[in-house]
């Protein structure tokens, strides 16, 4: 497998400097990107570069993954109108180990000569002295190469300026580059398009510092064709962390992907060959209200993230918010994707020991719950077919008791076809 040819046909090459192809064909090469650590959870937006490293490593070369454990004391300015909050190393620490476990899910950090390792520059700056740090770094780049990058004239031009904290950011992250090719023998740096100006600073220091050849490589940032912001929803970022975004959640935001989001992101995000993405386009093309592309996204997706087990909860899921569900799929969902399916539907409390007194249909659906306003509306829609309880439709003679609770305190309502009503025994 060659590195950048797999990179290429996949679409995520948009910066390459001169010589890195040649370096892959020469030997085995160790590669970094570099995460931010001011959340203990990645998110969508990192799996660009996250696959990146997936295939640096499935072509025989090592991969580094470094947490910014001392540039997230600082704050990177690229693609960002203001300061950001600084965090401490006790929060720092914590959340490089939250990333490591996810980053685990996609490469291996045990297999020998292109083990996956993850390094915190926090190890090698916080000994570091300011007069050192001149001596040894600021010497080597002049305040003109430093002005000139978009990411610093953006924020001078903005009005809302640029502090020297955040000026030398660039001089850090290229002392960081220098640090790995001095000590592990890293000659790339990859990151998203915005990292371009900080990642050939980097090169450009080693160049002057140590007299070294390195290299740059940038992917495209991935947008939705429709102009909105990747990985973005209304309720805000779609997170790794199952915690943050559950499951049910992540599954849907893929599975929603619009036909021309879904052909990108099926060759950026998975690792599909071009041969069965090709079928599967063709597939997808011949048949497209079957969503065959957002389907095989979706699962290959979920199930590396979160497991096989979270996929089928998260498709049985689906089904019974559409329709398609019983009763038996209902009452096996874990009690976080069962919420996650409802969020945002009328909800309604009652005690449980009320339920355990056998309750009339009726007066649950209205005197207890509210779901119908009164006893004559629930009675005709009950005649008619049109209430279901726990995907099962019911009449007038059913009983509601404890039996029918789901997670040992759900009920789900359902009248007429679109209407869902969740209620919880307290």
């Amino acid at each position: 497998m060659n590195f950048i040819e797999e990179l290429r046909w996949r679409g995520m090459i948009h910066d390459m400097s001169p010589g890195t192809e040649e370096q892959f064909s020469k030997e085995m090469t160790s590669a970094y990107i570099g995460y931010d650590p001011t959340s203990d959870s990645l998110h969508i937006g990192n799996l660009a570069s996250i696959m990146m490293l997936v295939h640096l490593q499935r072509a025989g070369h090592k991969p580094y993954a470094l947490v910014g454990g001392a540039t997230g004391m600082i704050g990177d300015p690229s693609g960002k109108s203001e300061e950001r909050n600084l965090l401490d190393e006790t929060v720092l620490r914590h959340n490089q180990r939250c990333i490591q476990k996810q980053l685990e899910k996609f490469l291996d950090f045990n297999c020998g000569i292109t083990s996956a390792e993850m390094v915190n520059n926090f190890d090698w700056m916080k000994d570091f002295s300011f007069l050192n740090f001149l001596r040894e770094v600021g010497k080597h780049i002049t305040v003109n190469y430093m002005v000139a990058k978009d990411s610093v004239k953006k924020r001078m031009e903005s009005g809302s300026g640029i502090s020297f904290t955040e000026f030398t950011y660039q001089l850090v992250q290229g002392f960081d580059y220098c640090w790995l090719f001095e000590h592990k023998q890293v000659r790339l740096q990859m990151g998203g398009s915005d990292q371009w100006g900080n990642i050939v600073t980097g090169t450009e220091l080693i160049r002057r510092k140590l007299g070294g050849e390195a290299y740059a490589l940038t992917c495209p940032l991935i947008t939705k064709a429709d102009g909105g912001k990747f990985g973005k929803t209304e309720s805000g970022n779609v997170w790794l962390d199952p915690k943050k975004t559950s499951p049910y959640q992540f599954y849907q935001f893929w599975l929603n992907s619009s036909d021309s989001d879904a052909s990108e992101y099926i060759k950026k995000f998975t690792l599909f060959s071009k041969e069965e993405i090709e079928s599967l386009q063709k597939q997808h093309d011949e048949a497209p209200h079957l969503r065959v592309l957002q389907k095989a996204l979706a699962g290959d997706i979920t199930i590396r993230v979160h497991s096989r087990e979270d996929l089928q909860s998260a498709m049985e899921a689906s089904d019974i918010l559409f329709g398609k569900g019983t009763a038996e799929t209902l009452m096996r969902l874990p009690e976080e994707t069962l919420l996650s399916v409802f969020e945002g539907v009328p909800q309604s409390e009652i005690a449980k020991s009320e339920i355990s007194k056998s309750l009339n249909i009726v007066d649950f659906l209205t005197d207890m719950t509210q779901v119908f306003s009164s006893k004559g509306e629930a009675r005709r829609m009950l005649k008619e077919g049109g209430v279901q309880v726990n995907k099962t439709k019911v009449d007038e003679s059913f009983v509601v008791d404890e039996q029918v609770l789901s997670n040992g305190k759900y009920i789900l309502v359902q009248k007429g076809k679109k209407n869902y009503f969740l209620v919880k025994a307290i």
